[in-house]
């Protein structure tokens, strides 16, 4: 080819570009993003302005979305009646702390020693004991994780979400098996509640300053040439030695042994004897904590696999929260036959999604905000949770089931940590259908796991990050 039949071609070619291009930029709209006047005019007229628009703004401006959203008539079927429950004692009380999961799982252990040893139905063991002892060695995790990840920089995705979350008062069941069969139990009366065990953000607060604080000095004296593991552990105590005066100050110190009078269900001496508390444990609420499993519905994930989530866990030498993946209708029939037992469940949710305060019942049709807002919120279970819509928040005891004349479960019932005053006598009730969308996580003795659900337990887990946001704390 010529040099000038070239040129001619690419004087066509550069020709037939530019025309392209001025045609695309034609019909293209000239739009970048912004919301232009056109675009406001349209979305004014979703608001037509009507005397029941200016009604309707008019009482919506000074009340809250939710209270006009009630729906009166769902509010009159409340319905308290169970065909199945276990009889559990007086309700605890959390306060103003994030201890919800260390409640859940202690009130399980704790309807066990009442019915058993014929207790006091107030009894209770201190949740302020085993939070001195979570603290503490959540510290130690966050110190160590420091130690082991020094070589990361600090704007690795790992080290970051170390010291966003240092420490927290939030957690998972198996930060209750890992506390109590490390350091014991002791009853609510030798080890109290104190201000900051019942309010704990401030001492939580002072901790995690201090923790970020010793974590930057322990990811330098790390990298120092000739740093010597040891050198790196005896640091490692000394600021674990400060930790512990403030939990011992604002909380307490623990005891290493303790007398105790036994009393009946009639308030009678039975004993007065001496413990530790690991002799306290293994007399009143011994448990093999390795025959419980953790079944959760994650609809983002495969069914019938076992993940696990990195430092998930409440203590370094413990273990890692890890579940089984099911579907809702291979983990009800589990929870039916632990109720018709009479076994309490470890259980959480997302317990603010539609819950009437003042009843405590948990039901999709308790707010009608598709009406009042004149549109439609149709996301499922599966989309909540993408979209950072939904997830576990709350940890409580599951303890009661109503079944129809087929065997098929109408409503649920938990015993909740806020308080004998809140919800139905201290308890929350929700409907099946709830129960569905915004249940997402419970604990399970082996004996009510099918053998060919147990079975799929056994597989590798497959590890999640920390970060992940369907595994937050629950509080």
């Amino acid at each position: 080819m010529t040099k000038r039949y070239i040129a001619l071609a690419l004087a066509m070619t550069l020709a037939t570009s530019g025309a392209m291009a001025q045609k695309k930029k034609q019909t293209q709209p000239d739009y970048n993003g912004d919301i232009t006047t056109e675009m406001m005019q349209q979305m004014k007229k979703g608001f037509g302005g009507s005397a029941s628009d200016k009604a309707l703004r008019n009482i919506m401006v000074n009340q809250s979305p939710q209270k006009l959203a009630m729906n009166y008539e769902n509010a009159t079927k409340f319905d308290s009646h169970f065909s199945h429950r276990v009889v559990s004692k007086a309700v605890t009380d959390q306060k103003s702390s994030g201890r919800c999961w260390m409640f859940t799982g202690m009130n399980v252990l704790r309807n066990q020693a009442i019915r058993k040893h014929h207790l006091p139905a107030d009894f209770q063991f201190s949740q302020a004991y085993l939070f001195f002892y979570d603290q503490l060695e959540k510290s130690n995790l966050f110190l160590q994780a420091m130690i082991d990840t020094y070589k990361k920089p600090m704007n690795d995705q790992e080290v970051e979400w170390l010291f966003k979350n240092p420490i927290g008062d939030g957690g998972q069941f198996t930060g209750v098996a890992n506390l109590i069969d490390k350091y014991g139990l002791v009853p609510a009366d030798v080890m109290p509640e104190t201000y900051n065990t019942n309010n704990t953000s401030s001492i939580s607060n002072l901790i995690a300053l201090k923790l970020r604080e010793d974590g930057l000095q322990l990811r330098e004296m790390a990298a120092q040439k000739g740093m010597t593991p040891a050198k790196l552990q005896a640091k490692k105590t000394e600021m674990l030695g400060t930790i512990y005066r403030m939990l011992a100050l604002t909380m307490g110190e623990p005891p290493a042994e303790f007398t105790w009078q036994q009393k009946d269900a009639k308030g009678e001496i039975v004993e007065t004897a001496t413990y530790t508390p690991k002799e306290f444990y293994e007399k009143f609420a011994k448990t093999d904590f390795s025959k419980y499993y953790m079944v959760m519905n994650d609809t983002t994930r495969e069914y019938y696999k076992v993940y696990e989530i990195q430092y998930d866990r409440h203590v370094y030498d413990g273990q890692n929260w890890r579940y089984l993946n099911l579907p809702m209708e291979d983990i009800a029939p589990m929870c039916i036959a632990s109720i018709k037992d009479s076994t309490m469940m470890y259980f959480s949710c997302d317990v603010g999604k539609f819950l009437n305060r003042d009843n405590g019942l948990m039901d999709m049709n308790n707010y009608d905000y598709e009406s009042l807002m004149g549109t439609t919120f149709g996301m499922d279970k599966k989309q909540r949770v993408s979209t950072f819509a939904s997830g576990s928040s709350h940890a409580m005891t599951l303890c009661a089931v109503d079944l129809d004349k087929d065997g098929k479960p109408m409503k649920w019932m938990v015993e909740n940590s806020w308080g004998p005053n809140y919800g139905w006598q201290g308890n929350l009730i929700m409907t099946n259908d709830w129960f569905n969308e915004y249940m997402f996580r419970v604990v399970l003795e082996e004996k009510y796991i099918p053998a060919n659900i147990r079975a799929m337990m056994d597989q590798k887990p497959i590890m999640l990050p920390a970060w992940d946001p369907m595994f937050a704390p629950e509080e």
